[in-house]
């Protein structure tokens, strides 16, 4: 039915458009372009736009120029006018319109233009001419520069291993940036049709979502693509990119006639990888979702330049060259399952995003906590070998970082105008909405989820959904106790920010159970107005069997068949919550850890570990507790127990590093590699191994070098030495290619060598690894001329400079030179990546993460309070940066006693 409807779809468009006339770049034929003028009437201009206009389909010439770096183009926008009106708004950003008109039966009007660049829209009219209710067609001539920037339709370029400089151009237009490469009714819920047509020279080709048609030579010489008319889809998946690219090609087995992978030509030979990967889950989606995939094509391109991490585009997903190409002999295991995971990501926005699509931007994460959450339920089921659920749990320790926060929001929450709208792309939206989604399917049963996310698609294909759509398909009578409301349970997960902390008070047989925010830095008081509908699930030391319980209430009891030593909630960390385990409960647990930890799961040891320090720092769990349940880790060897540990243990240091606190630090990284020694001595320097012991491997080897554990920065330099030697030519182990850079990268001449194999090497793994190598180095004037050159974009590229950024600021001697960067440099940057953008939230979080002085907390809330409201000085991710001071400085102050008692009795 989907396929017969398209097809009549289509026929009908290809009807609409010959009876239109043909649109030309350059040439508006005899129609007269009204003048922007000052007279005419006065408009109230809104954030969003009416819903009175929509529009149908687009028919979109563009007509870049790689060598000016500009272009031009010509749309024509068939809408359906609902309410009769005097002028019609759209979007338009930074674009030059030098005509427009609007096309009738007999001749068309030429049409004023108005532009409002605080609201990024333009209102057309024409004096003494009404837009009846009916379909219209207007049509707009426009210019712009390419941007400099990494959204809307920018330049980029690459360099060729023979030096030379070659020029592309791009787009990315998610979340509002489609308005800066052709006027257009810039919001989710406005979907269309989209036909386009690329001009380009003969030495380029282009791209776009949909397959090419046809390609014509123009008198000029210049080649004009155009392509297949598009599915319904919203404005920010539109893409198109002219470049010089190679591609290989497979059929899916479901019938998805071409599946390619776009890169730059000297590196197409890193792509089988990632189309084998493409191949797969798209077909795993096909049969999952039950839905064909319902595109002809589908593309996967590595662009050079590229903000983000990878962007959905419907039948051409985009992505940075590091999570697209993968050499065998080059990247590591980390480097796998991070392409993989990628690719699972976009391509399931296929479906999440893509085929059903949130109504406004508030509801984001209805696409990317779906997305994200699929990845992982994909991945696990298409290449188990991966172990990408060991990966999982730390998704929502991330999230519940950011979730503690009083600058927290809820999943869904209001947002208005661009900055606020790209400040959703947070770890709440992907993170929390993912663990959310877990939750729910572990309550619900993954047999009922699934069914009630297939009906959820099925009903809602090509249209726009807010969450009870969601809520309404994953409730089945069918299936479920008749007072269970998903609506009403999720509600109270979506709703509101934060989430619970259950203390558990065990009497007995009576196990007394209580809810409440967990919240850093607030009167606990403060937190009374929240409650969440918890699905709790619990073992036992009599039972490993997985009993649960709905908590709706404050406070419940629940009884257990019989007295037992410990009991453990939150099993595997399937839910959304901490567990506070009160009047010695922790203790039991403890002992059980230190006598046979492997009675709990990995995941399970893991959020013991975190529960347990995070719990710390509200006051509920004295450190002393923490660090003796600390110990056991010793005979730990499961890669997300020891990841966690590190997660929790090195911020503690990393916060003396920065107060002077020399002795105190040198006690506790002590005693961290006394703790792992047995574990790190255990390691080779090979790439043998599942994937869980490799990634742990470069985990451990890497913390013991930098802490400089001798047998392992002897073993770093010896084989540096030997490659450094053999001119870079010798194969060094993936997994351990990091840990033997950055012992290279300590000494000058190191440093500069490494250098000089980032700029020449053909490999995104290669370059990534000896990146991060160079940015871990002590030479500190290093440091800063790095910074430089990826802020000028000239030996680095630009999109590397926020986890350059974030990484110099983790050095211990780097850390001040890194916030005097951004400071100084803050202009630049929101200009570069945009106000409210993950990349300057997370340089401003991260550069600022480990300070712990009152000092230090005045200078960043000085700084920023300087701003103007249009320069950041709003933004939720300085409310977070100011909270995470505040809070460390309470921790030092509370604690810093403590941990040096206990040093001193435990350290070696």
């Amino acid at each position: 039915m989907i396929f017969n409807y398209f097809l009549m779809l289509k026929l009908s468009i290809i009807l609409f458009l010959s009876l239109t006339p043909t649109l030309d770049a350059r040439d508006g034929g005899n129609v007269v372009f009204g003048s922007f003028g000052t007279t005419g009437p006065s408009f109230e201009w809104k954030m969003r736009l009416t819903d009175s206009v929509k529009p149908l389909l687009y028919d979109l010439l563009i007509h870049p120029n790689l060598t000016s770096l500009n272009f031009t183009g010509t749309v024509q926008i068939h809408l359906e006018v609902q309410r009769e009106t005097k002028h019609i708004f759209l979007h338009s950003k930074n674009l030059h319109i030098s005509k427009a008109f609007i096309l009738g039966s007999r001749h068309p009007h030429h049409l004023v233009v108005r532009e409002s660049e605080l609201y990024e829209q333009i209102a057309l009219f024409c004096e003494g001419f009404t837009f009846t209710r009916g379909n219209h067609i207007i049509q707009l001539h426009f210019s712009a520069n390419l941007s400099d920037s990494f959204h809307g339709f920018y330049k980029g370029s690459y360099t060729t291993r023979s030096g030379e400089v070659r020029s592309l151009a791009s787009t990315q237009f998610e979340p509002t940036h489609a308005r800066a490469a052709f006027p257009c009714f810039d919001e989710p819920s406005f979907k269309a049709n989209f036909s386009i047509r690329i001009r380009r020279e003969p030495r380029h080709i282009s791209i776009s979502n949909m397959p090419k048609l046809k390609t014509v030579e123009l008198a000029d010489g210049v080649l004009e693509d155009k392509y297949d008319v598009s599915v319904k889809m919203s404005t920010y998946l539109v893409a198109f990119i002219i470049c010089d690219f190679l591609s290989i090609s497979k059929r899916s087995q479901h019938g998805v006639e071409v599946i390619s992978v776009y890169t730059v030509p000297e590196k197409i030979s890193q792509a089988e990888y990632a189309l084998n990967t493409a191949v797969t889950l798209l077909d795993f989606y096909d049969d999952y979702f039950e839905i064909p995939y319902p595109l002809p094509k589908q593309d996967l391109a590595a662009i050079p330049d590229f903000q983000s991490g990878a962007m959905e585009n419907w039948g051409l997903t985009t992505y940075r060259e590091s999570g697209l190409l993968f050499d065998p002999e080059r990247s590591s295991t980390s480097d796998k399952l991070g392409i993989t995971k990628v690719i699972g990501h976009e391509l399931a926005h296929q479906w999440f995003g893509n085929l059903v699509t949130m109504h406004w931007w508030n509801d984001l994460w209805l696409n990317e906590g779906f997305a994200k959450f699929m990845e992982f339920l994909s991945i696990d089921i298409t290449y188990p070998e991966l172990q990408v659920n060991d990966y999982f749990l730390e998704k929502c320790f991330t999230a519940m970082g950011v979730d503690s926060l009083r600058s927290s929001h809820p999943i869904s929450t209001p947002v208005e105008n661009p900055a606020e709208i790209r400040e959703m792309f947070d770890d709440v939206s992907y993170q929390k909405g993912a663990c959310v989604l877990n939750m729910l399917r572990d309550f619900l049963t993954p047999e009922v989820f699934k069914m009630g996310i297939i009906r959820y698609l099925k009903k809602h294909s090509y249209q726009n959904t807010v969450n009870a759509h969601l809520w309404y398909s994953l409730t089945n009578k069918w299936y479920m106790e008749d007072d269970l409301n998903v609506k009403a349970l999720m509600d109270t997960w979506t709703l509101q920010e934060g989430f619970p902390m259950i203390t558990v008070e065990v009497k007995g047989r009576e196990v007394r159970l209580k809810q409440e925010r967990y919240l850093k830095g607030a009167d606990p008081s403060k937190n009374s107005s929240f409650l969440w509908q918890v699905p709790l699930t619990y073992i036992t030391s009599s039972s490993r069997s997985v009993q649960r319980f709905l908590l709706k209430t404050r406070k419940d009891v629940l009884y257990l068949p019989m007295e037992v030593e410990w009991i453990k909630f939150n099993v595997d960390m399937r839910g959304y919550y901490m567990v506070h385990y009160e009047d010695g409960g922790w203790d039991p647990l403890i002992r059980q850890l230190q006598h046979n930890h492997t009675v709990f799961s990995g995941n399970d040891r893991a959020s013991l570990i975190h529960n347990i320090f995070q719990l710390v720092s509200i006051g509920k769990v004295p450190l002393d507790k923490a660090l003796s349940l600390s110990v056991y880790l010793r005979h730990e060897v499961e890669v997300m127990p020891v990841t966690q540990a590190f997660s929790e243990l090195v911020p503690l240091y990393k916060l003396m590093e920065k107060r002077n606190m020399a002795v105190l630090e040198h006690k506790l990284k002590g005693f961290l590699v006394h703790l792992f020694q047995g574990l790190i001595d255990a390691q080779q320097w090979s790439d043998e191994g599942s994937v869980a012991e490799r990634v742990l491997r470069n985990y451990l080897l890497l913390f013991a070098c930098v802490r400089r554990y001798a047998p392992c920065v002897r073993t770093a330099q010896e084989l540096f030495h030997k490659w450094k030697d053999a001119d870079g030519e010798m194969r060094l182990p993936a997994d351990v290619r990091l840990v033997v850079y950055t012992e290279g990268a300590r000494t000058e001449e190191g440093w500069d060598f490494l250098l000089e194999k980032y700029l020449h090497t053909m490999y995104p793994s290669e370059k990534a690894q000896i990146k991060a190598a160079l940015s871990y180095s002590p030479l500190a004037h290093k440091l800063h001329w790095l910074l430089e050159r990826a802020l000028k974009g000239d030996m680095l590229k630009t999109h590397e400079l926020p986890s350059l950024l974030i990484s110099v600021s983790k050095n211990p001697k780097s850390y001040k030179m890194a916030w005097d960067f951004l400071k100084s440099n803050w202009q630049e940057l929101v200009k570069k990546f945009d106000l409210g953008t993950s990349s300057i939230s997370r340089m401003v979080v991260g550069v600022t993460n480990q300070y712990s002085t009152k000092e230090m907390l005045n200078e960043v809330r000085l700084f920023f309070s300087s701003l103007q409201d249009d320069m950041g000085a709003r933004l939720r991710s300085v409310q977070q940066a100011l909270e995470n001071i505040e809070e460390n400085i309470r921790w030092m102050e509370k604690n810093t006693p403590l941990l040096t008692e206990w040093l001193n009795i435990h350290s070696v």
